[in-house]
């Protein structure tokens, strides 16, 4: 089936982050869209608003007739979705084409210029940093972001079909669906050791991954790590590397050493050494595509962030609330990092909700190191996401791990009430999974309190 002759597409999942931004490019192109998924968010009552026929219930019966012609529907679904799943079922035997996201991504980008984004952290900040580069240079780019940009409103920035921006991710391998253009590669800490079985087939996937750039592409890595490519680094002797580095009103100011030249006053507003390098690798990639420094400059300046990345839900002078999306012990550091810097003599209360038991049980250790940093810790219980318990991993035992003096276990249905009663200044929401829902009651009461 030919992605440009399709009449409907079905998305088994549609509630997710990239499931939603393929839903929203169907929708621009005119195709007849509609999904399901376990749970009603925001994402989905977004999805809702634009048309799209979604229900909650895993029932053929409630799906619209139009999608129950297989001449005509294409099926995409998650690898989220378990295999047991009666509606994906349904689909694969009765003739339908039933394609993972990934590969329809790979399809997508098959026609265009494609620049990749991969590493265990920091894709979706970098992803959108370039889709918002290359739209503010006027470049016609299609970027399918991991997360809600502030700058758009949405997961997904359409500007024409010439380029495609893309998150390669690294889980279940879905990365080597792709042939792109110009590749970076973020970082390579152990995750997702449940697919993996060890670090080292991780880096394996992600040597697979370099070899899948067309021939007279570009690798940019990551000063430091083991792949061969164009590096980037901070205060380094990188290919591209970020230089005379300072702090003012709150925002990095900064100068870029390129192969060729010093471009000289770069401003960018996310706080974290590690959002600095996802911008510079991102204006690495966009130098070498071609585009101008000074549209590059204004770009990046003009540039907001995306949703639940250090995302301020309130900033005042007497409280901080800072929700962030992070889910490893790397990227919790970062935050650890970004929010010392910022706010370096006040008290930080971190409210974490482990995602994954199989996750919490690699890491625990690493962890409970990440946390034991801040000043104050709440753990909420762990989100299974799409896995079953195990015996033994639970959020009380992780706690036990934690050397903190001031750390708790709190039930979801406790948390507003706990984190009013606290009395630090600096409040963190920390985790991957249904925390994010709650970041709005949590910003209401604290305006309330305070």
């Amino acid at each position: 089936m030919k992605l440009e002759q399709l009449n409907n597409v079905y998305f088994i999942g549609i509630g997710g982050i990239g499931m939603s931004a393929l839903a929203r490019y169907f929708m621009a192109k005119g195709v007849a869209v509609g999904g399901y998924d376990k749970t009603k968010t925001d994402l989905t009552d977004a999805l809702v608003d634009l048309g799209v026929a979604i229900h909650f219930d895993d029932d053929v019966k409630q799906i619209e007739p139009r999608f129950l012609d297989a001449n005509k529907t294409l099926i995409v679904y998650t690898p989220a979705i378990p295999k047991s799943h009666s509606e994906l079922t349904y689909f694969m035997s009765n003739g339908f084409e039933v394609l993972k996201r990934s590969q329809v991504l790979g399809e997508i980008t098959k026609q265009t210029f494609c620049l990749a984004v991969a590493g265990t952290h920091g894709k979706t900040t970098t992803t959108s940093i370039l889709g918002h580069l290359l739209n503010a240079c006027d470049v016609e780019v299609t970027a399918f972001l991991g997360g809600i940009s502030e700058n758009y409103n949405s997961n997904l920035i359409l500007n024409g079909t010439e380029v495609t921006v893309v998150e390669a991710d690294e889980f279940d391998r879905s990365f080597l669906t792709l042939s792109p253009d110009f590749a970076c590669i973020t970082s390579m800490d152990a995750d997702h050791l449940d697919i993996y079985g060890d670090a080292s087939e991780l880096v394996k996937s992600f040597e697979d991954f370099s070899k899948k750039i067309k021939p007279n592409g570009k690798l940019f890595v990551k000063n430091g790590l083991p792949i061969k490519g164009i590096t980037y680094g901070i205060e380094d002797d990188s290919d591209y590397s970020v230089k005379n580095i300072k702090i003012i009103n709150g925002s990095y100011v900064f100068d870029v050493k390129t192969p060729n030249a010093l471009l000289e006053n770069f401003k960018f507003s996310l706080p974290g050494r590690h959002n600095l390098s996802n911008a510079l690798i991102a204006l690495a990639m966009s130098v070498e595509y071609g585009l101008p420094h000074p549209q590059l400059a204004k770009g990046l300046a003009s540039y907001k962030g995306v949703k639940r990345r250090f995302t301020y839900q309130i900033k005042t002078d007497d409280l901080v609330y800072i929700d962030d999306y992070a889910h490893h012990p790397e990227e919790i550091n970062a935050v650890h990092q970004a929010v010392r810097e910022m706010y370096p003599d006040k008290k930080v209360l971190a409210v974490f909700q482990p995602h994954l038991f199989s996750r919490t049980k690699d890491f625990a250790d690493d962890f409970a190191e990440s946390l034991s940093k801040f000043d104050a810790v709440f753990l909420l219980d762990i989100y299974p996401a799409r896995e079953l318990p195990i015996e033994g991993v639970n959020s009380e035992w992780l706690l036990g791990k934690i050397k903190n003096d001031n750390k708790k276990l709190v039930q979801k249905s406790e948390l507003i009430q706990a984190i009013t009663s606290q009395d630090a200044p600096i409040i963190l929401t920390i985790g991957a999974g249904d925390i994010g829902e709650e970041v709005k009651h949590i910003k209401k009461a604290l305006s309330l309190a305070s």
